[in-house]
């Protein structure tokens, strides 16, 4: 409940539209990652690095099996 309401706090001062949705979309992945144990900032800078792989398959990663397909080899 705390992180929901620092959120909103927070998102008083986004400037556009757009700033809020990308606020919001950041927001709901670092607490995906929180609810999957994993490290938020590992995790976004993971997705940074396999941006290709990613579009490939998206739904290898998600936080709760990225590092198991980011350790892969690039033919996976």
């Amino acid at each position: 409940m705390k992180i929901s309401i620092r959120h909103r706090n927070n998102s008083l001062f986004y400037k556009t539209l757009n700033g809020a949705h990308v606020g919001d979309l950041f927001m709901s992945l670092i607490h995906t990652c929180r609810l999957a144990r994993a490290n938020p900032f590992d995790y976004l800078a993971t997705l940074r690095r396999h941006i290709r792989r990613v579009r490939d398959d998206p739904a290898a990663r998600l936080p709760w099996n990225c590092q198991a397909t980011a350790a892969a080899p690039a033919g996976i």
